[in-house]
């Protein structure tokens, strides 16, 4: 197995491997084994807190296959603007979101390249804002505003009190959060 396989489908790690469309495009396209380490990351903290999303509040409606494809695909962009593995940057949201467009992603899941960091923009919605929060949370990262944007959803189609959603919420993302170390070990493990 190449390095970025082992990335995406391996590794002494209980996470789920990638989809295959998308391992299949991360290959073709020669990304970086730490993109993939880190995709997978992503992903499998975005399987866990829509599945326990929908059990924990089923009146918060969103799309979790296309919340799953957004966030293993999030920052594909990375292929074109490398750099972006090792600092800070933007250029690889609309790069990424281009990227998947051109090969034929469908432009409702494309969009979650263009959207992951941009959680108040005008195209944000629910399931752009999950994959924000996976995007955040899997380093142990919280994101206040962001939080408070789904709190408020949840409260909200959900009858209960702002602080009921938050606590609920809060201790998701406390569980999550504490698997950081073991993602970002895993993530760092691959060269960029």
């Amino acid at each position: 197995m190449t390095p970025l396989e082992l990335a995406v489908r391996g590794g002494a790690v209980p996470w789920p491997e990638l989809p295959s469309e998308v391992v299949g495009l991360l290959v073709a396209l020669g990304a970086p084994a730490r993109l993939g380490a880190h995709l997978r990351a992503v992903y499998a903290v975005a399987r866990d807190l829509t599945g326990w999303l929908g059990v924990a509040h089923p009146a918060v409606v969103f799309d979790r296959e296309a919340v799953l494809f957004g966030a293993a695909t999030h920052d594909i962009g990375k292929v074109l603007h490398p750099e972006e593995l090792s600092v800070p940057g933007t250029r690889h949201e609309p790069a990424g979101e281009r990227l998947l467009l051109e090969r034929g992603v469908p432009a409702r899941l494309a969009r979650f390249a263009g959207t992951h960091g941009s959680w108040h923009g005008p195209r944000a919605g629910v399931d752009d804002r999950l994959v924000s929060l996976a995007d955040k949370v899997w380093k142990g990262h919280r994101v206040e505003d962001l939080e408070q944007l789904l709190v408020r959803r949840i409260a909200g189609v959900s009858g209960i009190a702002v602080w009921e959603a938050f606590l609920s919420l809060d201790d998701r993302l406390q569980e999550l959060a504490a698997g950081a170390d073991d993602r970002l070990a895993f993530q760092n493990g691959f060269p960029v």
